[in-house]
């Protein structure tokens, strides 16, 4: 490094520069600005400006020598490992806790802490659950030895753990709100449409609580024997949660949407907004709701289920338009098959969907030849399926709507209409035929007065709130769910919604170049051998995606070793604001 200085008219300016090289050219750049002539004079009146500047150049370089000097180690094979000392530690906690920081969460949780007599630190415990929940899922106990493998591990007693979930479960609906807050300083959260879904969590237990409390039966999707818990969750059209909430597995999922609706519209101050939901959430009572003030909605319509008048038209061959196609041309669906131009196209329908209580209710139908073969493919494998049961018909009990079995009809007949001694199965070609003929096609109601393409595109983005649940079942395991008490079961699901939530924003952070696996698996193995007394030696593998998270994050650690005092800068990084 070297002294630079910048006369002007009146004054002599000094900086510290050092030279850095640039893809093949070298070039100099700025390390620090020492100020002018007159102002170092004043701070320094025992020395010359250029004299103490050159002592400053200096000192930085010995300091950079310092931080990037090479070590040499020695191992033994005669020295033994130490008893019980963990050698290895996880570092993939280091970007979330960058983001929990971000989310102001540990001045939430201080707020909280006021509110309550206890003698932790819900914000330590609090970030280690979130931690865990991403990067080792388990139980609250495994979570509390996961906290002792972090590069700044920490010791919790178990009592503390569980006290500290009853506490989360009591400000659950507190620290949504907050942290919707302060993540509108991290990214732009666009809730002028809002998806809503629920799903539910089965328990790892048989034995449902008593009326009124979370664990009870109901319709499992997985078709599990177990007591559940009913989840519903709104989400932000950036696909980062909003806020969500609990209620008893055997709650009818049509009337959760309303009551965090109102708690959106008063405590997130949001009035103005497109709330879009699946077919199973479509009630009449939702609808109405969401035709007042500036709300509308827009909600998928099973077809299959439309009054006869409306099944016909939307079923009719003709009458159909290019989504985006300005010109009032009009086309039969059977032309698709000879216009390869076309068969790329979306197109549509509309028509006015009466109802005296929704005047301006809209009924748009779509039809894509994508969507068309996808519907044939997947028939066409559960045909061949079903087909293999022929001979066995003790196997080919039906079982759901959507199964395979369904292609299956058990005549009791021969052809020549005579009694047959067992029972024949045979493949329902007119149950195949009826479910053809609504291949490739969607249909959406809706009230908001916008163009197809807008309605097209906002029912689009469902699959988001999808796979968020997907997220939270597969990688962040929020199912089974171990525990009983019910604000515990809440506070459960508030850290899932968090860590869901932090794995969103980083997402947003590295620019969603990457598939969810990928990326959790990369924090997973994104760990650190302690060579204690001298540093750490990363032990997973540089790849793309940790480049992109070193970038992302402004901290690097993929170098052969990292001394300590770097790491504590890392570690002092990732907790500023």
């Amino acid at each position: 490094m070297r002294v630079k200085q910048s006369k002007s008219k009146n004054t002599i300016n000094y900086a510290i520069i050092k030279d850095i090289k640039v893809g093949n050219k070298r070039t100099s750049t700025i390390v620090e600005n020492l100020g002018n002539h007159n102002t170092i004079l004043k701070e320094h009146p025992d020395m010359e400006p250029l004299e103490w500047a050159r002592l400053r150049a200096k000192e930085l370089t010995e300091k950079e020598k310092e931080e990037n000097k090479d070590f040499l180690i020695t191992f033994s094979q005669n020295k033994q490992l130490k008893q019980n000392q963990l050698n290895e530690y996880h570092g993939g906690y280091l970007f979330l806790q960058d983001l929990y920081h971000q989310l102001d969460l540990p001045r939430i949780n201080k707020e909280i802490q006021k509110r309550h007599r206890f003698n932790f630190s819900l914000d330590e415990i609090l970030s280690r659950l979130i931690y865990g929940r991403i990067l080792a899922p388990a139980s609250k106990r495994s979570t509390l030895e996961f906290s002792k493998t972090l590069l700044e591990p920490k010791e919790f007693e178990l009592q503390h753990f569980y006290r500290a979930l009853e506490v989360i479960s009591n400000e659950t609906e507190f620290i949504q709100e907050q942290t919707y807050q302060t993540s509108k300083k991290m990214t732009q959260r666009q809730t002028e449409v809002l998806y809503y879904d629920c799903t539910n969590f089965y328990f790892e237990i048989e034995d449902e609580d008593e009326e009124g409390f979370l664990r009870q039966y109901g319709p499992s999707k997985e078709h599990r024997p177990n007591p559940i818990v009913e989840m519903g969750l709104f989400m932000d059209n950036q696909g980062i949660p909003l806020a969500f909430c609990i209620h008893p597995g055997n709650t009818n999922e049509q009337t959760t949407l309303k009551p965090l609706e109102r708690k959106i519209v008063k405590d997130y101050k949001a009035s103005k907004f497109v709330v879009c939901t699946d077919a199973g959430l479509s009630s009449k009572a939702n609808k109405v709701y969401n035709s007042f003030g500036e709300r509308s909605y827009v909600t998928t319509q099973s077809i299959k289920k439309l009054k006869k008048e409306y099944r016909d038209w939307a079923l009719d061959k003709s009458g159909w338009r290019m989504v985006g196609d300005k010109n009032p041309i009009f086309y039969n669906l059977d032309e698709l098959e000879h216009r390869e131009e076309l068969k790329k196209q979306l197109f549509f329908k509309e028509s006015p969907f009466y109802d005296e209580d929704l005047p301006n209710q809209r009924l748009i139908v779509t039809f894509s030849t994508k969507y068309q073969d996808y519907h044939r493919t997947i028939r066409e494998k559960q045909i061949e399926r079903a087909s293999k049961l022929l001979g066995k018909p003790s196997q080919a009990t039906k079982k759901r709507q959507t199964d395979f079995k369904r292609f299956l009809k058990e005549t009791s007949t021969t052809k020549e209409g005579e009694i047959a001694e067992k029972r024949i199965l045979t493949l329902d070609e007119e149950r195949i035929q009826e479910e053809a003929q609504y291949d490739g096609l969607y249909a959406v109601a809706t009230n908001l007065d916008e163009d197809i393409q807008t309605i097209v595109a906002i029912n689009q983005r469902r699959w988001e709130i999808e796979e968020s649940f997907r997220i939270m079942k597969q990688e962040l395991r929020a199912r089974p769910v171990y525990l009983s008490r019910s604000d515990r079961i809440q506070a459960h699901f508030t850290i899932c919604f968090l860590a869901l939530m932090i794995y969103r924003l980083l997402e947003k952070q590295i620019g969603e170049t990457v598939t969810c696996s990928e990326l959790i698996q990369t924090l997973r193995n994104y760990k650190f051998k302690h060579l204690y007394g001298v540093g750490y030696l990363p032990t997973y593998t540089r790849t793309t995606i940790t480049d992109q998270l070193h970038q992302a994050f402004g901290f690097q650690t993929d170098f052969e070793i990292i001394s300590e005092k770097n790491m504590k800068k890392i570690f002092k990084k990732t907790k500023s604001r």
